[in-house]
């Protein structure tokens, strides 16, 4: 019973992702166009989430820092913090929700990209960070679920939206997985011509 309910979670992972490969290949390649025209430009990433989203971020910007799956130079990304250091700021305010977005308000600027993710696009830090970062004339790059909740709703024609069709978080932050190897990989292809796939 409990393997088969296993076997499950790789067969409804790798249908989803079958399924999505033609409606988010256009959006990722959008995507893969504003992450490479920022960084050519001497911009940066600043990406950022929620819990398993978070760790999923830092590990988009440790694959633009410290390269994806061949050597490279090292391209300007940074995951914001979502731990408590910045709770409390000298005000004495203890806004949460502005927690991201103050981060982008003090380090991003016009032509850098915000990648958000989040699997229902309601999260209220997420949205705040993304309207920071239209404040400071960016291009958003959003990974979320199913419709995009609301940030969705707030995107504006400059930005990508990659909308995973599905309602199940874990199979959501699966395809994010996978679309983030997605951009990684599309970038290091531009910059550096075609490679054979490793080993």
């Amino acid at each position: 019973m409990l393997e088969q309910r296993i076997q499950q979670h790789f067969i409804d992972s790798a249908d989803l992702k079958y399924q999505a490969a033609q409606t988010l290949s256009h959006p990722i390649a959008a995507a893969v166009q504003a992450v490479l025209a920022c960084v050519t430009s001497g911009g940066k990433v600043l990406a950022c989430g929620n819990g398993p989203s978070a760790a999923a971020a830092q590990q988009f910007a440790a694959f633009c820092v410290a390269g994806f799956e061949r050597e490279r130079p090292e391209l300007a990304a940074l995951a914001l913090a979502t731990d408590g250091t910045l709770m409390a700021p000298a005000a004495g305010s203890n806004d949460a929700v502005q927690q991201i977005a103050r981060q982008v308000r003090a380090l991003g600027q016009a032509g850098d990209v915000l990648l958000a993710l989040s699997v229902t696009g309601n999260d209220a830090n997420v949205l705040a960070a993304t309207e920071a970062a239209h404040e400071r004339d960016m291009t958003v790059v959003v990974l979320t679920g199913r419709t995009g909740g609301k940030l969705a709703a707030m995107l504006r024609e400059t930005d990508v939206l990659i909308s995973v069709p599905h309602d199940r978080a874990a199979r959501v932050r699966e395809v994010h997985g996978l679309v983030l190897h997605c951009l990684s990989d599309g970038v290091d292809t531009q910059l550096l011509g075609e490679q054979e796939s490793p080993i």
